[in-house]
């Protein structure tokens, strides 16, 4: 499952920034987007650790994110500055097939907060005033093939359970940049360097294939250590190891990314945890820690990656 997560809250955040300036928060949920296309779905509760059964009319297809809540729980309402406990049944719009089936597993963190607030108000504002043990139905648009080889890609529909939520603690600022002691990496590695405006750049020619994941400190931080269970605060680049394509950077951004260290590929959720606030890791993973054989988007094959550590909670 960890792609999933990799991909949806990234994505949630991408696709809805362009939805309008965000609106407080209302005391229900808040639907957004053409929530008629939901009209036949019908949902069969299974019971603990099972996705629902789901029936809707085929294909499904939207242009906006459209979100609703399409079974209500009975539980508290969720609540601005929460961390949502959710599972997610994501499905081909298409034909209906599963694509990722989280809810056999351990519940995924959402924050509600600023961040979220305000790149993705059509999410936040449909989570916030759900009630615990409601269903969210999640419909992201599809894509059309590009000129660099990517598939087209259906409409895809996430319901979405909402399982408990808490509250949580208020958190250390994050840093600007990596700060702690330099290390000298070991021979054979990618090599990093910044460029004038600070931003890391990485040189992979005539790099073998890791036989295993490699997780370097470039510089160690000498914050809190970074558990499994942890949200991250981070910038970072990715390349591919082949070529050396960067394929994503939250330095071309402009701004740090946060996500739990469960929702992100398996490499990244071995390779920074136990890691230090503070630090500068490289990461190189190897292609079954990463998206396979199919890859994701640009991302292909065996990666590289540096990520700077700026915050935890």
């Amino acid at each position: 499952m960890r792609r999933l997560l990799a991909i949806l809250i990234p994505g949630m955040l991408l696709l809805t920034a362009c939805g309008g300036s965000p609106a407080a928060p209302e005391p229900t949920s808040q639907s957004a987007g053409d929530t008629a296309k939901f009209d036949s779905l019908k949902l069969t509760d299974n019971g603990d650790k099972k996705a629902p059964g789901v029936e809707f009319s085929k294909p499904l297809e939207v242009t906006e994110p459209t979100i609703k809540v399409v079974t209500e729980g009975d539980g508290d309402r969720v609540k601005e500055n929460q961390v949502a406990n959710i599972s997610i049944l994501a499905l081909s719009g298409a034909d209906g097939s599963t694509l990722e089936d989280t809810f056999p597993g351990e519940p995924e963190p959402l924050e509600l907060n600023e961040e979220l607030k305000t790149g993705s108000p059509v999410i936040y504002s449909a989570f916030v005033g759900s009630k615990v043990g409601s269903s969210l139905a999640l419909a992201i648009p599809g894509q059309a093939a590009t000129a660099g080889g990517a598939a087209a890609q259906p409409t895809q529909l996430l319901l979405i359970k909402v399982l408990s939520t808490k509250d949580v603690a208020p958190s250390v600022p994050p840093l600007a940049k990596p700060e702690g002691e330099a290390v000298t990496p070991s021979a054979g590695l990618p090599t990093v360097k910044d460029n004038d405006q600070g931003v890391p750049e990485i040189a992979v020619d005539g790099i073998a294939a890791p036989a295993a994941l490699v997780s370097q400190d470039l510089i160690k931080g000498a914050g809190a250590a970074v558990k499994e269970t942890d949200t991250l605060t981070v910038n970072y680049v990715g390349v591919n190891l082949v070529g050396g394509t960067k394929f994503d950077s939250s330095f071309d951004r402009g701004e740090p990314a946060s996500f739990p260290l469960t929702g992100v590929i398996p490499g990244w959720t071995q390779g920074l945890a136990g890691k230090t606030v503070g630090s500068r890791v490289l990461l190189v993973v190897p292609k079954d820690l990463a998206y396979g054989d199919a890859g994701q988007g640009e991302a292909k094959g065996d990666l590289v990656f540096v990520v700077d550590i700026l915050g935890v909670k």
